[in-house]
């Protein structure tokens, strides 16, 4: 492994490393990771922030979006002095003062088949904190293709929803084994529908949980599978789904 742990990296992660399942082993593995966030958001912030804090070695962050005044209830890397800027240029100053350590990569762009093939193929898990099903279905297309480990996010009200694909694997279902039909945008729409700030920040703390996990190889596997959570009642449920036949991702 490249990275070896001197005094002052061994005292930033030190109540990571005394875990059982993590150690210098682990801390490793977690140094030497490559996370891609594809948005910049209510859920790219809490994953960008909590997975600099664990050390995670580079982290690429996608977003072509500028920070407006109602973004910042929920996207909890902004402040009101950043209105206006672009979110990838300020997420990555912020990033880099709560650990200048780690490599951060900056796209100022929109994911499309165009140019999907070149920001994904150099990172090791991808995560989604888009709001919109095109975005996630073609992160599910292209994941499949380069056998990459696809975390979903969404969020909507009170209610989130986690997704966790290893493509790796095999006959393991994907996105598209889920909806039967594209759903409508709608429903991921914060304008329209609202969302209660801190629902971002629970799933967002998951979906990082869950890209830890998989780095350091712990955990119940939850390929497959989607997190419901509604937090106006305190409620979180589990449901495993299956391949479906002739899917994208049975080709």
């Amino acid at each position: 492994m490249k990275n070896s742990l001197n005094k002052k990296i061994i005292e930033r992660y030190s109540r990571q490393i005394v875990l059982k399942n993590i150690g210098t082993i682990g801390q490793k593995l977690i140094l030497n990771s490559k996370v891609l966030i594809i948005g910049a958001g209510g859920l790219g912030c809490p994953v960008a922030d909590y997975l600099s804090r664990a050390g995670v070695g580079t982290l690429g962050i996608v977003d072509y979006d500028k920070i407006s005044l109602s973004n910042i209830h929920r996207q909890s890397l902004y402040d009101s002095k950043d209105v206006g800027k672009f979110k990838v240029d300020i997420i990555k100053k912020k990033i880099k003062l709560i650990n200048p350590l780690i490599k951060i990569k900056i796209f100022k762009k929109k994911i499309s088949d165009e140019n999907i093939d070149n920001l994904i193929k150099n990172y090791d898990i991808i995560v989604d904190g888009s709001d919109n099903f095109k975005t996630k279905f073609l992160l599910n297309k292209f994941s499949i293709k380069h056998k990459k480990i696809l975390i979903v996010g969404a969020i909507s009200k009170f209610d989130g929803h986690v997704f966790t694909f290893d493509f790796k694997s095999k006959n393991e279902p994907c996105l598209k084994c889920f909806y039967q039909s594209e759903p409508s945008d709608e429903i991921l729409n914060c304008e329209a529908e609202g969302i209660l700030g801190p629902v971002a920040g629970v799933v967002g703390s998951i979906q990082s949980i869950e890209v830890l996990n998989k780095i350091l190889k712990i955990g119940k596997n939850n390929n497959g599978t989607i997190l419901i959570i509604n937090l106006s009642d305190l409620n979180f449920r589990k449901v495993k789904f299956s391949k479906k036949h002739n899917c994208i991702c049975t080709k």
